[in-house]
């Protein structure tokens, strides 16, 4: 059965930076009840994130920065250990990829590999992430990395085994980076 959506009610909250809108609509569930639901919904655009392993030194490519969302709720300073990523803008989310592995950790990637797209927090956010991997060498890091202009990025070169140890202890707490870690796990790309 096809889900039947009627919007009574589609307001711009904010257009600042990105897009904040109220919408309200009625739902109309399997059995033809009517049920109204008012939601806001952030529209950031959809993203693209890498993570960078090497299967000969049993390493991968993280970052560290500051996120203010995470502070406000309750990240005492406000740094995540992440994958690098970003927003695609106008770019193919693997060219957003390849960007940001150099902007962020100064490695210029070869092949990538695309492993699958996903909502993050479908519930009140419109965002997708395309979610890549790619082996990387000493040799193709071109530049210190760091970000761009208005960021302040650590590059960090850990071993894949703490990387992963890291995750059960809570110091990488980043669903994007928790999610390729335990790919590459899987994937017996790492033995």
């Amino acid at each position: 059965m096809t889900l039947k959506i009627d919007v009574i009610k589609d307001k711009i909250l904010s257009d600042n930076y990105f897009i904040l809108r109220n919408i309200t609509y009625d739902l109309v569930r399997n059995n033809g009840e009517v049920i109204r639901h008012k939601r806001e919904v952030y529209d950031r655009g959809n993203g693209a994130t890498i993570l960078l392993y090497s299967p000969v030194k049993q390493t991968v490519v993280l970052v560290r920065q500051f996120r203010m969302a995470t502070w406000v709720n309750g990240n005492p300073d406000g740094r995540l250990i992440e994958t690098c990523a970003g927003l695609l803008d106008a770019d193919e989310p693997e060219v957003c990829a390849r960007k940001e592995a150099i902007e962020e950790t100064g490695f210029v990637v070869g092949e990538v590999k695309k492993v699958f797209e996903l909502y993050m927090s479908p519930g009140g956010v419109t965002e997708l992430i395309h979610f890549y991997i790619g082996e990387y060498t000493d040799a193709q890091r071109t530049q210190a990395g760091g970000g761009v202009e208005d960021e302040d990025i650590e590059v960090l070169e850990i071993p894949f085994t703490q990387a992963l140890a890291m995750v059960k202890t809570g110091e990488i707490q980043d669903g994007k980076t928790v999610i390729l870690l335990q790919y590459l796990q899987t994937s017996g790309l790492m033995n």
